[in-house]
This record gives C-alpha cells, sequence and structure tokens, in this order.
C-alpha cells in the first residue's frame, strides 16, 4: 500500500475580521457605560431628532464618543464595500490585506473632503452653516455604521446572499442618506436661504460631483 500524503488545507482567514468586530463592539459598549445618557438618544436617532438638538454644537465633532463611532462607521463601511466588490468578483471577501486598502481610501476620501470643505466654507463666508451640516452628517453616518455593523457580521460569515437582499440593503441605506439630507435642509432652511447661492455651489461640488466621479471611475474600471 502507497504511503498516504496529507496536503494542508489552505482557507482565507477570518480572524483578523473576527478581531475587528469585537473591537468595535467593546468601543460601543464603552461608550453605553461612559456616555450613558447620550448613547441613549444616539440609538433613537431613526424616529427622533433630540440627540441632534442637544448635540448641535460644533465642539462635538472631535469629542471622544463621535470619533469612536467614526470608527466604527468606517469598519462598517469598509466591510460592506468590500462584500459589494467580491459580490463582482473585484475583491477577495476574507483579504485583510484588501481590507486595509478600502479602510484607507475611504478615510483618506472622508477626511479629505472634509477639509475641503472647511476651506470652501470659509471662503464664501457659511461657516456656521458647514459646521453644522457636517455635524448633522457625521452622526448619521455614524448611526448608519451602528446599524450596519451586525448586518456586516451577517455578510462577512455566511454564503453570498440573493441579489434581492443584497440591493435591498444599498436601496435602504442610499434612501436614509437622501431621507437625512432632506432632514437637514428643512432643520437649517433659515441659514440656507440666507446664503442660497453659495449653498447650491456648495452642494454642487461638495455632495454630489465626488460621489458622481466615483460611480463614474468604478464603473469603468
Amino acid at each position: 500500500m502507497g504511503d498516504m500524503v496529507l496536503y494542508e488545507r489552505l482557507t482565507a482567514g477570518k480572524d483578523w475580521a473576527t478581531v475587528l468586530f469585537v473591537l468595535c463592539f467593546i468601543l460601543i459598549a464603552i461608550n453605553k457605560t461612559v456616555f450613558e445618557g447620550r448613547f441613549a438618544e444616539f440609538i433613537k436617532l431613526a424616529y427622533s431628532d433630540k440627540y441632534i438638538k442637544i448635540y448641535k454644537d460644533s465642539g462635538n465633532m472631535l469629542s471622544g464618543f463621535t470619533i469612536s463611532f467614526f470608527i466604527v462607521q468606517l469598519v462598517s463601511f469598509t466591510f460592506l464595500a468590500q462584500f459589494l466588490l467580491s459580490y463582482y468578483g473585484l475583491a477577495e471577501k476574507t483579504s485583510w490585506i484588501s481590507f486595509i486598502q478600502i479602510l484607507t481610501f475611504i478615510a483618506v476620501f472622508i477626511l479629505s473632503k472634509y477639509l475641503v470643505e472647511k476651506i470652501i466654507a470659509t471662503s464664501f463666508n457659511i461657516e456656521e452653516f458647514n459646521e453644522m451640516f457636517n455635524l448633522h452628517k457625521v452622526n448619521y453616518r455614524a448611526y448608519i455604521g451602528f446599524l450596519l455593523l451586525p448586518v456586516n457580521i451577517i455578510l462577512f460569515y455566511n454564503k453570498e446572499p440573493l441579489p434581492l437582499v443584497l440591493y435591498g440593503i444599498l436601496g435602504i441605506i442610499i434612501a436614509g442618506t437622501v431621507i437625512t439630507y432632506l432632514f437637514s435642509l428643512r432643520l437649517y432652511q433659515n441659514l440656507i436661504l440666507g446664503k442660497l447661492f453659495y449653498f447650491i455651489l456648495y452642494l454642487c461640488t461638495l455632495e454630489i460631483a465626488p460621489y458622481y466621479f466615483m460611480y463614474y471611475w468604478f464603473t469603468k474600471q
């Protein structure tokens, strides 16, 4: 009888993703403990704007609560982007290298856009609106990232879902983003009407154009 030869089965590791998911839940648990009242209002953002009204000061942009949820948001959006790319055969779902590349791209995009907005807002003399509008967007993006975290866990550790499920998730995210923008416009309509021309220019150059060019670039690639 010939000797039996055993070959190691190569599988893509998922330990790095498990560590990231655990770290995100640890951040959420710390926020819930340290900022108990704030966290309680934050998780009601889907149906209550009390959190926005209480923590509307621009100083909250750099608070520990906001920064920690920004990290959770980055992780959530990166996992979702990586899953979408893997769904179309453009990346490996379990590749930590792809994750770092996508995370870096998203982080640089968001932070660069924020700095450019600050510069343009100063040039147009709409700093007050820009700070409040940015904080508003950051809060709702963080909330979407918070809700996406368990969804990403399900997507990552299970087989690919039906296209209907995937498009449904994307549709909910897009609809939620549009609704938050409309809510922002209604909330700050007095500031907007006072500088309507500058706001339209701001909206076209920084809120529409970057995402259009990203979509154009990805579809062409």
